[in-house]
């Protein structure tokens, strides 16, 4: 299935950044909206302690599992946000490195964010998403 979403590009950004500055979806798209993705395991276990890359990595399959769910890839996201519980740069840096492998060539709009804590015990990081899809 082709995706609805359209990525927005302008020369009148720099050219630094790994991701478009903007995306649309058509009129009549179904916007999907995803909680944040957790590195939990399905029986609800942190995993990946202490590692950003990890959770990073379990993050994006869940995101991945949510967006099936709801007849979506990762294609079909308009914007995502990772959040990194870390005042470490290279902490923020390592989590966007999977982050953004795991998009592929679909570079949608993102904010990587440290932030003091997340929710769960041990959890570094977290991504959240908005897609829109075509029925």
């Amino acid at each position: 299935m082709t995706s609805a979403v359209q990525l927005i590009r302008t020369d009148r950004l720099s050219g630094v950044a790994e991701y478009a500055y903007a995306a649309t979806a058509p009129a009549g798209a179904r916007p999907v909206f995803l909680a944040g993705a957790c590195p939990l395991d399905e029986d609800g276990r942190t995993v990946a302690v202490g590692d950003p890359r990890g959770q990073a990595a379990q993050c994006m399959a869940n995101l991945e599992t949510a967006l099936a769910a709801a007849g979506a890839g990762l294609a079909d996201l308009l914007h995502t946000r990772v959040l990194v519980a870390s005042s470490d740069q290279a902490d923020l840096v390592a989590a966007w490195q999977v982050v953004r492998a795991a998009m592929g060539d679909h570079d949608v709009p993102s904010t990587l964010m440290g932030v003091t804590v997340l929710g769960y015990d041990d959890q570094l990081v977290e991504v959240e998403g908005v897609a829109a899809v075509v029925d």
